[in-house]
């Protein structure tokens, strides 16, 4: 070898070991070691973070799940709830035609307990005449003559009394 060629190597053990003493002076290796473990926590994060938000999906999805079916339970209540209403409304207008017709039949029946109130009114009036007309004093030379109005009458309902003079033939009543 030549003495070049010596200096050479020499000057090249020399620069390998200059650079491997730069190197580990210089930290590279940690600051890689540092870069690693740095890359290890944004991966670890990564992963937490991809974790977290599957977990927040699957539960917006459960809830969104949830959701839906209370608003189908809410729209069969409310389909319920709106035929009551109808029925009911149909009931109301059953009770009000009830009530009409109750109200017609007791305007009537009034009418008609009036009408009977005229008529009792009218025959105590009669009555009052006739009890009248019959403690009158009939002369003596009058036949009375009571006259059977048939075989299921009371005696006390006499309808009438008939007076018979010589010529005529009269009833009071």
């Amino acid at each position: 070898m030549s003495q070049n060629d010596a200096m050479h190597k020499d000057d090249l053990e020399k620069s390998g070991e200059a650079l491997i003493e730069f190197i580990e002076s210089s930290k590279a290796e940690s600051i890689l070691r540092g870069a690693r473990e740095k890359l290890q926590e944004f991966f670890d994060h990564h992963v937490l973070t991809k974790k977290t938000t599957t977990e927040l999906l699957n539960d917006l999805v459960h809830a969104e799940e949830v959701v839906g079916q209370k608003l189908l339970d809410l729209e069969q209540l409310k389909s319920q709830m709106a035929q009551e209403v109808e029925r009911m409304e149909q009931e109301v207008q059953r009770s009000l035609s009830k009530s009409q017709i109750l109200d017609s039949e007791q305007e009537f029946l009034l009418k008609e307990l009036e009408r009977l109130r005229d008529t009792e009114q009218e025959i105590q009036t009669l009555q009052q005449e006739v009890d009248e007309d019959t403690t009158e004093v009939i002369p003596s030379a009058i036949l009375i003559e009571w006259v059977e109005l048939g075989a299921n009458r009371e005696l006390n309902m006499l309808r009438g009394v008939w007076l018979r003079d010589t010529n005529t033939l009269q009833q009071l009543s």
